[in-house]
């Protein structure tokens, strides 16, 4: 394991040992895990991002996309709780 040297403002220092003190954990331990979770997320944001890439050009090669009125009124509906049928893609 290595080490890694922060240099933090005073404010951001104090908010890190305040919050940990909160969780009950050191500061340490507190930025530790906030630097995991920034890289996860930055892992997550990544994928996203070239998913919605391959998605955009799968619909420009083959023209076809869901409507977004029908993707909103879907979701609605399944937060909602009820029942749904799949939606469909149309050709634009």
């Amino acid at each position: 394991m290595s080490t890694t040297s922060l240099k933090l403002s005073d404010e951001i220092k104090l908010k890190a040992s305040s919050a940990a003190k909160e969780l009950g954990v050191s500061a340490h331990a507190f930025m530790v895990e906030a630097i995991r979770l920034a890289s996860v997320n930055a892992e997550y944001r990544k994928s996203f991002i070239n998913e919605a890439k391959l998605a955009r050009q799968a619909a420009l090669e083959t023209n076809v996309a869901f409507e977004s009125k029908d993707v909103f009124d879907h979701l609605r509906s399944r937060i909602a709780g009820k029942q749904v049928t799949s939606i469909k893609a149309k050709s634009w």
